[in-house]
């Protein structure tokens, strides 16, 4: 791998690309474990994807904000490193694809100059903090939630607390009632409030989607804006103590609360309220930057389709609180576009809005700050870039992940039927681009990065098997999903199982009941009155494998048979370290706890300290196949395993040792005995394992 300089003036971002360099050099060279390396990558939003020797990159823009300088910075890095896609995600990031790993440092560096980082987009760590695409302009929001959003992804970005979880952690922020940032899916949801003059949020926690929907429980109905970080903090120190770590399906937060039950979390939350080193955090809204809105003068523009133009501005067009403007939603199919239209976009907005754009959840782009004089301009200028799409965030606007295109774990192609459905909606169904009550949403797998099993109607990629053992790729159809506001949802029903190329004939069905039995009901009120029944009587037809086709046996956008083809997935795998790694790992922690501690960062040391005394229970426990599926697991067992039978010596119980992280405030006395304690504990541990090496040889 050729070496490359950094041009970063931070030098805690530079240490992280050099440092990412290193572990890709090491790893080539057989230093670094592979389970290992595909942990740290991971961490560095780098992702490997379905075809072998290339990255998937994904690029971390938090609540979806995206500056012109930025998206060409991306367009650029896009164009030198990848193939000239830009593929938005459910959670508002961009990612590109076909990347060299060794390049991957370089990318990095070149997105750092203009504040874009990848740090922590994937891996066991704090996902990007999404947030309404509306923010800061919703004609219904108490106040603008991107400064409180913003303020706590600075917050977890690096901390220590959220680098080595069992499992994500997602986050989201809803500009209002309508609760667009969908809390209740979320490990922490806020939905912006005002009480008494003062802001806040409700807070919702513990929620999830994949193969088992949680909805989150409501933990406040009102929280101060000072106080939604220190709650965070509490809740991720006692996810990452307790959540499970060996099990993946297993690992998220909705799974410890589903075991511990509200209350019992609430008690652990309290236990750490001593270790939290912040009891309030102010956030100064009106420090986040203003919208630079361009002066310019209002260019003269011919419409030449008046019908074309009147149907986008019906549903194309955002309304906007500040008087005279308005937003712009652009539809964007499949979340994909690329460079010409990016680096055009990039320089429209800066030209004629506010130098910014919104991702949003469901895979668009949001242009604010459009003045209304302008709408004809932006309509004339947006079709030259195929984005004048009528159907912004209507029925037609259909959600789907990259499925079997690049993802390790898809199973059956979701872009392919989510462009025949979309197609077969405009040409047979053309009143659903203004109906904005049905919402499809397609997932190329179980793990739900779609979204399917919110949505009115999902779609799931699964397999079925014919009695002659022929597999075909298939989908799974669920119903009656959806976003009712403030904090509620409901999880779609699985209504059938149904070979993919069925799935046009199922949507067929599906709206030619709601078109003629709806009676003016929305999709998710007509799917609460008939039940899932109603909707498997009129479609277990589609469910019978014994009369395909050689047609059926080809997936949606493929030309060959298809074969079911499950890579191991690594949004966030579970690493398998030795025992001699894990010691080593420990050191390294000592020593990053020690420099933190020198820079006066009281909290993060003593939080590297006992990361380190885990991890060495932790190696010390594997080398006697012991479990260690949890931090509290692992406490509980090194101290019944070594320290209650005398077999290392401490002067109080490992539990009582460790735990005074959780009794003791983050002061600087403390900090420093903590970490004496911790080489201390590593050293008798590592004697203790030579001794054990000695009589084994």
């Amino acid at each position: 791998m050729q070496s490359f300089r950094t041009e970063i003036e931070n030098p805690v971002v530079e240490k992280d690309i050099i440092d990412l360099a290193n572990k890709i050099d090491m790893f080539h060279n057989g230093k670094l474990d592979e389970e290992k390396f595909r942990s740290l990558r991971l961490a560095r939003g780098v992702y490997g994807q379905r075809q072998e020797g290339v990255q998937m990159i994904r690029i971390k823009l938090p609540y979806g904000k995206v500056s012109s300088e930025q998206l060409r910075t991306i367009s650029n890095v896009s164009e030198e490193y990848s193939k000239g896609r830009l593929h938005i995600t459910t959670r508002q990031d961009i990612q590109i694809h076909y990347v060299d790993l060794d390049r991957t440092p370089e990318l990095w560096a070149e997105l750092e100059k203009s504040d874009i980082t990848l740090r922590e987009a994937c891996g066991n760590t704090v996902r990007n903090v999404t947030a309404s695409e509306t923010a800061g302009i919703d004609v219904d929001e108490p106040f603008d939630v991107s400064p409180y959003a913003h303020a706590l992804f600075q917050y977890f970005l690096r901390n220590p607390i959220s680098q080595e979880l069992g499992r994500k952690f997602k986050v989201s922020f809803s500009s209002s009632d309508a609760d667009t940032g969908l809390s209740y899916m979320h490990d922490l949801g806020f939905i912006a409030k005002i009480e008494n003059g003062e802001r806040g949020f409700k807070v919702m926690l513990g929620g999830g989607l994949g193969s088992q929907p949680r909805h989150a429980e409501l933990l406040y109905d009102f929280l101060p804006t000072d106080k939604i970080i220190p709650l965070m903090e509490g809740v991720v120190r006692v996810f990452d103590r307790y959540g499970e770590r060996k099990s993946r399906a297993k690992a998220r937060l909705k799974f410890l609360m589903k075991d511990l039950g509200l209350d019992g979390f609430k008690a652990l939350l309290e236990e750490e309220q001593t270790a939290v080193p912040i009891k309030s955090f102010p956030i100064d809204a009106e420090a986040y930057p203003k919208p630079q809105i361009a002066e310019v003068a209002i260019p003269n523009v011919v419409i030449e389709d008046q019908k074309a133009f009147d149907a986008w501005k019906a549903t194309n067009i955002i309304p906007q609180k500040q008087e005279g403007y308005v937003a712009i939603g652009i539809k964007v199919l499949l979340g994909d576009f690329y460079l010409k239209e990016a680096r055009a976009l990039a320089d429209l907005v800066e030209k004629y809005a506010a130098d910014e754009i919104r991702l949003s959840l469901r895979q668009n782009i949001v242009v604010p700050f459009v003045k209304e004089e302008l709408i004809p301009f932006f309509y004339t200028e947006l079709k030259k870039l195929g984005f004048t799409e009528a159907g912004y965030n209507r029925a037609i606007d259909i959600t789907a992940c990259p499925g079997t295109d690049t993802c390790n774990l898809g199973i059956a192609s979701s872009t392919g039927i989510a462009e025949e459905l979309e197609r077969i909606m405009k040409e047979e169904y053309p009143d659903y681009i203004n109906n904005p009550d049905v919402v499809i949403k397609i997932s190329g797998c179980m793990n739900a990065c779609g979204q399917h099993n919110m949505a009115n109607i999902g779609f799931q990629g699964m397999s079925v098997r014919t009695k002659s053992k022929l597999v075909a790729p298939a989908l799974q159809v669920l119903l009656g999903g959806g976003n009712m506001g403030n904090g509620e949802g409901r999880f779609a029903d699985k209504v059938v199982k149904i070979p993919s190329k069925r799935g046009p004939e199922a949507l067929r069905l599906i709206l030619n009941d709601f078109d003629a039995n709806g009676n003016g009901l929305s999709f998710p009120a007509y799917y609460a009155e008939k039940e899932q029944m109603y909707f498997y009587d009129f479609l277990k037809d589609l469910t019978d494998v014994e009369n395909l086709t050689p047609d059926d046996f080809i997936d949606w956008g493929n030309s060959e048979e298809y074969i079911q083809a499950i890579g191991v997935g690594e949004c966030a795998g579970v690493v398998i370290d030795l025992i001699a790694t894990l010691l080593f790992e420990s050191e390294e922690k000592i020593q990053t706890a020690a420099t933190t501690f020198n820079e006066g960062k009281w909290a993060a040391s003593i939080y590297h300290s006992y990361s380190s005394m885990v991890n060495t229970a932790k190696a010390i426990l594997t080398s006697e196949n012991q479990k260690t599926n949890t931090h509290a697991g692992i406490i509980k067992d090194f101290d019944e395993k070594f320290v209650a039978n005398g077999r290392i010596a401490l002067d109080k119980g490992f539990e009582e040792f460790i735990l005074q992280i959780n009794k003791n405030e983050p002061t600087e006395v403390f900090a420093k005995n903590y970490l004496n304690d911790t080489k201390v504990f590593l050293g008798k541990v590592q004697e203790f394992r030579n001794a054990e090496l000695a009589k084994a040889n």
